[in-house]
């Protein structure tokens, strides 16, 4: 009997020429992302061969998009958020006006609408998730006062974002193009929208928080794991389709709040990894799907447009968030850091894109382009990382323009009042007071050993200060800084920050001021380790090598090995 198999195709096809995509991407070391855009290029009506099903294809990417955003919800973090809010909420916001100011300004370039220069601008703004932590994992500063700045930085991002996927269908007829179904005023249409959220997010907060966690500790009771996944998917579809249905909000809207709630509860790091392998495959798909949309000739066509769009990801908003994170009295290395982060685009720019596109506000230019500036910025952002510390010695190099850069931070890059500085001898300097820091400090209260704390994050700075602790705000790697400290008359140095970068600059420097100083660095890889102890540091310690011989020492004693004699 004969079959249809358009869908088995559709999936098929998208799946083994996005594997083959991502292998060929990842082996020239580019992200796979790449690799699987590439793929929907290979597949989709503007290539020949094989072509998809655009229609199938966009159900498929609806679905992507939903456990996209559910996964982004379990992995929301407020802690994060509000540790780094004085800088990642103005900030971001601000880069986000910036950036849709170049898109609305190249649109009238272009003789674009108001509306279709909004949602351009809008996409240009919001970076890849997954391309950001990628990036600062290879980095080893995921975990660094810059790091969790541009996590933040974009987790504000994707919050605007949300916001924006829920407020474009009821301005759409404002600027431009399809206006919300049942007409009325402007003003009705966004209260009505705005409503509808409302009670969706009360029914959430109010009834989910408390059902959906019981459901699932349901399925946990009966021992039953595809149950318990089935559960998950069930939340994650059935109250993205239910909000959509009722409410009017958007799938992406429903899944992200469905994450949320589900990563309040003790099952949250269980559903997220039961749920990871059916968010990739379907992540995979939807990134397939917008690769079928991308017209490769219009990089022959409009290469004065291609490249305006790059500019704008590359330099206008890397350049706009350098100077709003100076602007707020940060670091150079901080400001360097959070550009290169942001400059490049990603899957909510591609939601973004299809919204505006749906509603009329973008045309199908407007998406190859947007597509062709996430492929090249992505392919470009690893170099970005690669010239921040170029840079910085090229700042350190020119005093005049480290000074106007480095501006000072106030009684905030001084020590505290009440620390006695003629007292201040043999005393130890920790760079870093996060995980890894605070703890060291904390075993050297106990004894009563003398130690300063050099921290980049000025919220923390303020918190620790109320606490009576010796903490100087800055950036370690500027002399000024180190001076605050007393370098010259430390007994030891401990670099509990992990950026490796800076760790060798601040290495060079302490070398400079006290020769005979101890140092203990901490590091990620054989080789940083192998560097810090040809410098000549006390202990170079590398986390995960720590970790694995402790887990070891315990393991032998639980056979009843003494871990010294088995060393031995």
């Amino acid at each position: 009997m004969p079959h249809e198999t358009a869908l088995i195709a559709t999936i098929a096809l998208g799946l083994a020429s996005a594997f083959l995509g991502g292998l060929i991407a990842t082996r020239l070391r580019l992200p796979p992302l790449i690799g699987y855009l590439l793929a929907g290029v290979a597949v989709g009506p503007f290539t020949p061969g094989f072509v998809a099903d655009s229609g199938l294809a966009g159900q498929l990417a609806e679905i992507g998009v939903i456990l996209l955003m559910f996964g982004v919800g379990l992995h929301f973090s407020l802690r994060d958020l509000l540790s780094v809010r004085r800088i990642a909420l103005p900030g971001a916001v601000a880069q986000i006006a910036v950036a849709t100011a170049f898109g609305v300004g190249v649109a009238k370039w272009w003789g674009w609408s108001l509306g279709e220069g909004v949602v351009l601008g809008l996409a240009l703004s919001v970076a890849s998730t997954v391309v950001l932590l990628k990036a600062l994992e290879e980095r080893g500063i995921l975990d660094s006062a810059d790091g969790r700045i541009a996590v933040g930085w974009l987790i504000v991002e994707d919050l605007a974002t949300v916001l924006a996927l829920v407020l474009l269908p009821a301005l759409a007829g404002l600027l431009g193009g399809e206006a919300a179904a049942g007409g009325g005023s402007l003003l009705v249409t966004i209260a009505i929208t705005l409503g509808k959220v409302a009670a969706f997010l009360a029914i959430m907060f109010v009834a989910g928080r408390r059902l959906i966690p019981w459901l699932l500790d349901l399925a946990v009771s009966t021992g039953s794991r595809e149950l318990f996944t089935l559960g998950v998917l069930a939340v994650a579809l059935g109250i993205a389709f239910g909000s959509a249905a009722l409410f009017g909000v958007s799938f992406a809207l429903g899944a992200f709040f469905a994450g949320v709630v589900i990563s309040e509860s003790d099952l949250h790091y269980r559903a997220a990894a039961d749920a990871l392998p059916l968010q990739d495959a379907f992540a995979v798909l939807f990134f397939v799907s917008v690769g079928m949309l991308f017209d490769p000739s219009i990089l022959l066509r409009e290469p004065v447009k291609v490249l305006t769009v790059v500019a704008i990801v590359l330099f206008g908003k890397s350049l706009a968030s350098f100077l709003i994170v100076l602007v707020f009295r940060y670091p150079v290395s901080t400001a360097l850091t959070v550009s290169a982060s942001l400059a490049q685009i990603g899957e909510f720019s591609f939601i973004l894109a299809g919204l505006g596109f749906s509603l009329g506000l973008l045309p199908a230019e407007g998406q190859s382009l947007i597509l062709a500036g996430a492929l090249i910025s992505i392919t470009l952002n690893p170099f970005a990382f690669l010239a921040i510390d170029p840079l910085q010695r090229w700042v350190r190099a020119r005093p005049r323009l480290a000074a106007l850069l480095e501006r000072p931070s106030g009684v905030l890059s001084e020590l505290p009042e009440g620390v006695d500085e003629h007292r201040l001898k043999n005393h130890a300097v920790i760079i870093g007071y996060g995980r890894v820091g605070s703890v060291i400090g904390q075993a050297f209260e106990e004894p009563g050993i003398p130690y300063v704390v050099v921290e980049q994050n000025r919220e923390a700075v303020t918190l620790l200060r109320g606490r009576g602790l010796p903490v100087i705000y800055g950036d370690a790697a500027v002399p000024e800084i180190l001076k605050h400290a007393h370098l010259e008359s430390a007994r030891l140095l401990v670099m509990a920050a992990p950026d490796p970068v800076q760790g060798r600059r601040i290495v060079e420097l302490a070398r400079q001021a006290n020769p005979d100083i101890d140092i203990v660095v901490r590091t990620h890889s054989d080789a940083e380790r192998e560097y810090f102890e040809r410098q000549g540091v006390g202990h170079a310690v590398m986390g995960e090598t720590e970790l694995a011989r402790g887990m070891t020492r315990y393991a032998l004693r639980s056979f009843g090995v003494d871990p010294e004699a088995a060393a031995s």
